[in-house]
C-alpha cells in the first residue's frame, strides 16, 4: 500500500526524512527562543497568533518539501490556517485527549489537511502522536469539556474511543505524519526525561474559507498558487535584534 492509499484507508500516513537536520535544530532552537521571549507561555502553548509575526516560522511551514506534500492531498492552491507546536517538556508534559479537529476548525468545507513535524524523537515513552486507523470516515463528533487541568486542552470528544485500536506515531527529527481532520488522535503525558516537541502544521487549499472573525485569520497565509476565496497576513520582514536568527534570514529583510 502506498502512503496515498494509507491516508485514504487509515486516516494517516508517515513521511520518513523530509527535511534536513540542520534546519530541524534551527527549529529547535527557535522553539528555546521562543519560551524565552513569552515566558508565560508553556512550551504546549506556541501557536497561531504568533506566527505570521515570526519570518522563521513563515519560512518553515513555507519549505518546498513540506508544501509539495501538502499538494498531494489539497491541490496546487496552497494557504496556512494555523500552526502551533507542542513542546511537551520531560517529565511534566500533559497528555491531549482524544478528538477529531475537524470538530473545532471555523473552516466551510472542512478541507484541511495537517503534517505533524517532528523536532525531537516522538515515542511512546515521551507521550508521541497517537491515532485511531479509520475513524476519519466518521461524522464529526461533538465535544465535551473535562475538568482538571492535566491536559494540553481540556475538552475531547464526546464518544468512547477503544484506546487498543490506538497507533503510536513514532518519528524520528524531520519526519512528516499526515492525518485527516476528522481522524481520532491524541496523546499521553510525557513522564520520561526527554521533551518531545513537534509542530503541526495546517494547510487548506484556497478554495477553503476561514469562517472566523476578525479576517483576515491571526496565521492566514499564502504559502503557493492563486489566493483564492480568503484574505491573508503579510509575510513577515526579518528585522535583527527582533526575530529569531536563522540561516535565510537574509532572504526574509
Amino acid at each position: 500500500m502506498d502512503l496515498m492509499e494509507k491516508y485514504d484507508t487509515d486516516g494517516y500516513a508517515i513521511f520518513r526524512d523530509v527535511l534536513d537536520a540542520e534546519l530541524i535544530a534551527e527549529a529547535d532552537q527557535h522553539v528555546r527562543w521562543l519560551q524565552e521571549r513569552y515566558p508565560g507561555r508553556s512550551g504546549e502553548d506556541l501557536s497561531t497568533e504568533l506566527v505570521a509575526r515570526d519570518p522563521f516560522w513563515v519560512r518553515l511551514v513555507s519549505d518546498d518539501r513540506l508544501l509539495d506534500i501538502a499538494e498531494r492531498f489539497i491541490g496546487p492552491d496552497i494557504a496556512l490556517f494555523a500552526s502551533h507546536y507542542i513542546a511537551k517538556p520531560a517529565h511534566t508534559g500533559k497528555a491531549v485527549l482524544w478528538h477529531q479537529d475537524g470538530a473545532f476548525w471555523p473552516l466551510d468545507p472542512m478541507n484541511v489537511v495537517t503534517l505533524w513535524l517532528a523536532v525531537d524523537h516522538s515515542t511512546p515513552e515521551n507521550g508521541c502522536l497517537r491515532v485511531i486507523p479509520g475513524t476519519h470516515r466518521e461524522e464529526l463528533h461533538a465535544v465535551r469539556e473535562r475538568e482538571g487541568d492535566d491536559a494540553v486542552f481540556n475538552v475531547e470528544s464526546d464518544v468512547a474511543v477503544d484506546e487498543s485500536k490506538a497507533v503510536d506515531m513514532v518519528l524520528a527529527p524531520g519526519d512528516v505524519e499526515v492525518h485527516h481532520p476528522g481522524i481520532m488522535h491524541g496523546s499521553n503525558a510525557n513522564t520520561s526525561p526527554y521533551r518531545r516537541c513537534g509542530l503541526t502544521i495546517r494547510y487548506i487549499p484556497t478554495s477553503t474559507r476561514i469562517t472566523a472573525e476578525p479576517q483576515p485569520f491571526p496565521s492566514a497565509l499564502l504559502l503557493r498558487g492563486e489566493p483564492g476565496v480568503n484574505t491573508y497576513q503579510p509575510k513577515p520582514r526579518y528585522i535583527e535584534g527582533e526575530h529569531f536568527p536563522f540561516a535565510d534570514a537574509p532572504a526574509w529583510t
